[in-house]
């Protein structure tokens, strides 16, 4: 792989990079902004979240941005004059704080959280995925997870792949018809790896974002590892995109503990490189 080139610095902490629209678009953490970058390095602020931390973005069909506002377990809606609204109330399926999501191509959003309080040091529990489907109906699909990350469907809709941080592993499931998850199965054991935010190739192999080793790595099934991208930093997530699919996007920046996250001057950035297959599937 080709040395990663910057594109942009000067974040806090960036988390859930889309490509959407010709642009990255992801979550500045600690800034409480969505920030839409052009390739040249261009930036915009799209909106500001009132929430602390975290927050992830994905888009409903009709290309409508959801926010999930973590800490108040609402899905918020961007409307079309940029006002920010409740999307939906899912405070009910969990007590603690949502994390990631990906919307997949029949509508269904995915939403994962930790069952502890991160930022407070609670004791350590497994976390739990949810769906809104689109009929605003909510469910938990899946429990047992530790530390659900980053998500990512298959492009024929059939499977959701989890990142599970604390259990150093890739987790799939089938998805049904109706939006359930069944057929829980390790889709690859990631050794000393921590996986943070994925994204899916077209090859069917899985770029993972790793804070603690300091890279992003893509792998097959199976755990084979194909690719390492190492970073002077933390690898917070990767994203392919750009004109071709081929440019992998990777959020990075130095990490020092919940306590500690915000300490100092800002060393969030965003690095691409070429990818050897161009991204597929969602997000």
């Amino acid at each position: 792989m080709p040395e990663p080139q910057i594109l942009k610095t000067g974040l806090v902490i960036g988390e859930s990079p889309r490509w959407h629209e010709d642009r990255l678009w992801f979550s500045n953490w600690g800034a409480q902004e969505v920030i839409a970058l052009d390739l040249d390095g261009t930036s915009e602020v799209v909106t500001r979240v009132p929430t602390t931390i975290p927050f992830s973005i994905d888009w409903l069909p009709d290309g409508r941005l959801l926010v999930v506002s973590g800490p108040e377990r609402l899905l918020l809606r961007r409307e079309p004059d940029g006002s920010l609204v409740t999307h939906a109330d899912i405070t009910g399926l969990s007590d603690y704080s949502w994390n990631e999501i990906v919307v997949d191509g029949r509508g269904n959003a995915y939403v994962n959280g930790a069952g502890f309080d991160l930022m407070a040091g609670g004791e350590v529990r497994p976390g739990i995925v949810a769906v809104l489907a689109p009929d605003g109906s909510a469910r938990q699909v899946a429990d047992g997870v530790e530390f659900p990350n980053g998500m990512a469907v298959t492009p024929d809709n059939s499977t959701l792949i989890v990142a599970e941080s604390y259990g150093r592993r890739l987790t799939a499931f089938d998805i049904g018809a109706d939006a359930g998850l069944s057929n829980r199965r390790v889709w690859a054991n990631l050794g000393d790896g921590v996986p943070d935010g994925i994204c899916i190739d077209a090859e069917g192999a899985v770029w993972y974002g790793d804070v603690p080793n300091r890279r992003c790595q893509r792998v097959r099934e199976g755990g084979e590892v194909l690719q390492t991208i190492p970073l002077d930093r933390g690898g917070f997530a990767c994203m392919l995109g750009g004109a071709d699919g081929r440019t992998l996007f990777m959020l990075a920046a130095e990490w020092n503990g919940p306590a500690n996250m915000f300490d100092g001057p800002p060393t969030g950035q965003v690095l691409t490189a070429r990818a050897p297959a161009p991204g597929a599937g969602w997000p």
